[in-house]
């Protein structure tokens, strides 16, 4: 007796599916993969899928009730939060 996994819905998206799933765009979802303040990943071989529940988490980690919703957590813009390299003054070089 075989398996019949096709009633199953996907647990697992690859990212243009993830980002519909969401509602961003494929390249602002890769942005958040590159910053770390995206939905937990998982790379299979050279493929980046995303487990459905960890994306409906990570939208939910942003959901409020009201627009001066203090208890709610927050979802980071998609850009480095912190600096990696200090700026440097080009003004001081002997």
């Amino acid at each position: 007796m075989s398996a019949n996994y096709s009633d199953l819905p996907p647990r697992y998206l690859r990212t243009p599916d993830a980002s519909r799933f969401v509602g961003l765009s494929i390249r602002t979802l890769e942005k958040h993969r590159i910053y770390g303040t995206g939905p937990r990943y998982s790379k299979l071989g050279g493929r980046v899928v995303y487990r459905v529940d960890e994306l409906q988490a990570w939208v939910e980690s942003g959901a409020r009730a009201h627009t001066s919703d203090t208890t709610a957590g927050t979802v980071s813009a998609a850009a480095r939060q912190s600096p990696l390299i200090p700026p440097t003054s080009r003004g001081n070089r002997r």
